[in-house]
């Protein structure tokens, strides 16, 4: 994959002892726990299954990181509306991403971006849109929103480049204005 500024996107490998597979139902309730886990909170697990139940969920873009047949990470991608004037249209957001404490900073969540980043590529999507550290999130390729006319809503206590974007093939310019987060995000307070 190449980003749109026609640099190679970062390469990965698979470490062989853990994999990366589409989400099913029967991982539910084992995805919940992870993402509890690496949040601490009901607030985002509560999310997770209100944006399956929402018309914006994308099955074939929530994916789980295995290692033995034990869920360990999650990653998703929904849509998001992006409003300029009276102009509309759906955005790829990325969010939540989680991995287990104890299997964190192993690569995996690096792993979970790359692979569904991707899939989102291959499907045409222009962008992908999230909130979070522009640290991590930037050596995978995401850049802080504002410069390309996207705006992202923030949490008090999040930094203006918490807005990223990860520009695709796709990319046109003509992408930009204010993201607004579908219904199954009101209920996660500062998320």
């Amino acid at each position: 994959m190449a980003r749109a500024d026609g640099q190679p996107a970062v390469p990965y490998h698979l470490p062989a002892w853990f994999g990366i597979r589409p989400e099913t139902p029967a991982d539910h309730a084992s995805v919940s726990a992870v993402v509890f886990a690496a949040f601490g909170s009901e607030d985002e697990p509560t999310l997770v299954e209100a944006i399956r139940a929402s018309p914006e969920f994308l099955p074939e873009f929530s994916l789980v990181a295995d290692v033995g047949g034990q869920v360990v990470g999650h990653v998703m991608i929904s849509y998001a509306a992006i409003c300029d004037g009276d102009a509309q249209a759906r955005v790829a957001l990325l969010a939540p991403l989680a991995v287990a404490p104890e299997f964190q900073s192993l690569g995996i969540g690096s792993a979970l971006v790359r692979r569904v980043t991707e899939l989102a590529d291959d499907r045409g999507e222009p962008v992908v849109v999230l909130e979070g550290s522009p640290v991590f999130y930037g050596r995978l390729g995401f850049e802080y929103s504002a410069p390309y006319g996207i705006h992202l809503p923030l949490p008090s206590w999040a930094p203006k480049e918490a807005s990223q974007v990860l520009r695709l093939r796709n990319y046109s310019a003509s992408v930009r204005g204010q993201v607004v987060f579908p219904p199954a995000f009101r209920d996660v307070d500062e998320h």
